[in-house]
């Protein structure tokens, strides 16, 4: 970005609570369902019908705003947020407005090496709207309204983040945290969350806001991120061309990579908020709070703390491992099933799940629920690096092996004949048969100074296990090498 400029971003995130029925009725709130089918009368909004919150997203949403240590308001209210759109068939929102649930809380990001708070101005619950439909119609749309009436919380930060990347580790850091609570599934292609980004740029050491844009409905972090950074470079072209930049509504179109104008940028009075006539205030106590508060999972930040303390792992590999639950509770489950200490195997096992295992898992891809190699097949695979049964580099092959269902770790070193050779008289006899076939390496060897020789031995290690093909145990030969070789 032009360094004469500085951007301020906000991110208002829309997260599908995971409740089996709807926020004001018993309609069933689950995804893939036939256009249609699951939209009662209540999210219609027929006449006759009055709505009755969801205990379960009360409970849900203090759980969150206890996480990010907000403020909980022991009195909440529902309001009206009202608009005409297609898919929202009452001519209205139900939302919160002025006092909603959760408020005043902080989300802590790694930028640059340093820890930073970002503020979450507020979270509040309201119903989902319907969907337009515009595949499979010639000229027209269709409205799918089973996601109407469907419970989200939306999180609304303050504008403390200054790049793309700055929010897109805000928003993967939300969205892990919902997942760790199981308040939601997070599945971003279901929509379950999405992401509006409000950008403006500004002078660098200005303090007065820029006019602000809002990006709506992202379902990626590749897409927020490029979103955001085309509205950044969009803004101060207007801005350097002496024209100024209008407060709207934009589309973000992928194919494109580019922002569109949808529609202008209402204000709150916009949208006439009042409360809601029919639902009255949310109320809750202070025991009520301190028993969601004894209900909260081991969090993130504190799981990493356990496992560079209990595992000794280094804050960057602990960091990766609690990225999401699922990474955290496979870590964990290989370790528990660990034949010795679970400290021995932990920083091992961090590797592979780093190394092989996710590359294996982008190659297919699919995700870490569905991973060929379970918990306990791996960290079988690295005791066996660690007791010298097989090298590192069969232990690839085996990991192979074991994601295309070729039986267990012992197994297949039996079937494949992979057991790392580590007698020293056969070792010795394949060294000897190396140095008499590189006569001219050992001399380039034997000349060299002695600081030079560490990197050349690589050469004649390489070729010992060429020869065993690759089961001498490389250690052994290491140290038989600089023995012979003088």
């Amino acid at each position: 970005m032009n360094k004469q400029w500085e951007s301020v971003i906000g991110l208002e995130l829309h997260v599908q609570l995971a409740t089996r029925s709807k926020i004001f009725s018993g309609a069933a709130n689950r995804f893939g369902a036939p256009a249609n089918t699951q939209a009662c009368a209540v999210d219609l909004g027929l006449p006759g019908v009055l709505p009755v919150v969801n205990e379960e997203v009360i409970r849900m949403a203090v759980m969150f705003g206890l996480a990010i240590d907000a403020s909980i308001a022991q009195r909440s209210v529902f309001a009206r947020k009202n608009y005409f759109y297609p898919d929202l068939p009452k001519g209205y929102q139900i939302s919160q407005y002025e006092l909603p649930i959760v408020s005043a809380g902080k989300v802590t990001l790694q930028v640059d090496g340093d820890a930073r708070d970002i503020g979450i101005t507020r979270a509040h619950l309201e119903e989902d709207a319907g969907k337009s439909v515009h595949e499979g119609f010639s000229g027209a749309t269709g409205i799918d309204l089973n996601r109407a009436g469907s419970p989200l919380i939306e999180i609304v930060s303050e504008p403390d983040l200054r790049s793309a990347d700055e929010a897109v580790a805000l928003m993967k850091k939300i969205h892990a945290l919902v997942r760790y609570l199981a308040i939601s599934d997070g599945n971003m292609q279901e929509g379950s969350f999405r992401c509006d980004a409000n950008v403006s740029v500004r002078p660098v050491g200005a303090s007065r806001l820029g006019t602000r844009t809002e990006t709506k409905n992202i379902n990626s972090f590749r897409f927020v991120e490029q979103a955001i950074n085309y509205e950044i470079e969009r803004q101060i072209d207007l801005l350097e061309a002496g024209r100024e930049v209008v407060q709207e509504t934009r589309l973000y179109d992928p194919d494109l990579n580019e922002t569109r104008p949808m529609r202008s940028k209402e204000e709150a009075n916009d949208y006439r908020y009042f409360p809601d006539p029919d639902l009255p205030p949310v109320v809750i106590d202070d025991d009520y709070i301190e028993a969601i508060r004894r209900e909260l999972p081991e969090l993130p930040e504190q799981k990493q703390q356990r496992f560079m303390a209990q595992y000794g792992l280094s804050a960057y590999d602990s960091n990766h491992l609690v990225a999401s639950r699922e990474l955290a509770d496979y870590f964990e489950a290989a370790l528990a099933a660990a034949p010795g200490a679970a400290p021995d195997y932990a920083k091992s096992v961090a590797n592979w799940m780093m190394g092989e295992l996710s590359a294996m898992l982008k190659r297919e891809p699919c995700t870490l629920a569905d991973s060929k190699v379970k918990p306990a097949q791996l960290v079988a695979l690295v005791a066996r690096i660690a007791d010298g049964t097989v090298s590192n580099k069969l232990g690839k092959q085996i990991f192979e092996a074991l994601w295309e269902g070729a039986g267990e770790v012992d197994e297949i070193i039996a079937q494949q004949g992979l057991k790392q050779v580590s007698d020293r008289g056969e070792l010795s006899r394949l060294v000897d048969a190396v140095i008499a076939g590189n006569d001219a390496q050992v001399q380039q060897y034997r000349n060299a100074p002695p600081e030079k020789r560490g990197k050349m031995i690589g050469y004649f290690v390489g070729q010992v296990m060429k020869q065993s093909k690759g089961k001498a145990n490389p250690k052994q030969v290491n140290e038989l090498l600089s023995e012979k070789l003088g």
